[in-house]
């Protein structure tokens, strides 16, 4: 896997992150710069590890499934990237039951960390199946969480929940495209 994709995963995982944390960022009062620093490293050090426990799975199952692994591949970016694009569509629900002083809790920041990583848990199935170094992806991933986390919760007063869908929309469809890539390299080689 090249670099970029390596990249574009990592940004793509940390997208619905990203739109969590404008929310928290708009719901503190005044979120400062250690406020949210804390928030990113919660985050990234999650979504970190979510997909090598995801690759541990995999590779289990790895001997099993070997003949049509990037089809799985494939299959599980292409859910995720639509999962992700139908989130960023659909309207948040406003029920009145924020309370803007329990949105930064340590255990509330790691509940709300590990809901967005599930889909990196996934990936990490998915990766398994393919020849990637799972350390530098699991650190790429855990890192443009802690940037986007960071990002989000300081740029959440200001731009509120504008951003925040866009940004798991575009994470969708950086998915779709890297499940398709995965899909069209393994078949035009086994075409070749």
């Amino acid at each position: 896997m090249s670099p970029l994709s390596i990249l574009l995963i990592g940004f793509a995982m940390s997208t619905d992150a990203f739109a969590a944390a404008i929310g928290k960022g708009a719901a503190m009062r005044k979120p400062r710069l250690p406020d949210a620093l804390r928030a990113g490293l919660i985050f990234g050090v999650i979504e970190a590890i979510t997909p090598v426990i995801g690759w541990l799975l995999g590779r289990a199952a790895l001997q099993y499934v070997e003949a049509f692994d990037h089809w799985i591949a494939f299959g599980l970016l292409g859910a995720l990237g639509v999962h992700m694009i139908i989130n960023g569509i659909r309207p948040d629900s406003d029920d009145g039951q924020d309370d803007p002083d329990r949105h930064h809790g340590f255990w509330r920041l790691a509940l709300t960390g590990l809901a967005t990583s599930i889909d990196a848990m996934a990936v990490g199935i998915g990766l398994a199946f393919l020849d990637v170094n799972i350390g530098v992806m699991a650190l790429v991933i855990g890192l443009c969480t802690f940037s986007m986390v960071t990002a989000g919760i300081m740029l959440g007063r200001v731009l509120g929940n504008m951003v925040g869908k866009r940004a798991e929309i575009i994470g969708g469809l950086i998915l779709i495209i890297i499940g398709a890539t995965i899909l069209y390299e393994h078949l035009s080689g086994a075409m070749a």
